[in-house]
């Protein structure tokens, strides 16, 4: 079974992730994280004991690459 991540850890690893990119890539909010599952770009893959949605380490890593390049843009920083 994959490691799963809270939405708070889930919004910690874009934001590194999106940091490795360009270091002044704006921070990746937990209201971001429930942006993308509105948007069908994450799929929680379960709940936790306390009943918090989690993400699976792949399904983050694809939501983050797909909507990378907007939100880029929207922080002022070319598409990459």
């Amino acid at each position: 079974m994959p490691d799963l991540y809270t939405g708070t850890q889930a919004a910690e690893l874009a934001t590194r992730w999106r940091r490795s990119i360009s270091a002044d890539a704006a921070a990746v909010s937990v209201s971001a994280i429930c942006q993308w599952v509105r948007r069908g770009h994450l799929t929680p893959a379960g709940l936790d004991d306390q009943g918090r949605r989690l993400y699976a380490l792949p399904d983050l890593a694809r939501a983050e690459k797909k909507t990378r390049n907007r939100a880029l843009r929207l922080v002022g920083i070319g598409a990459h």
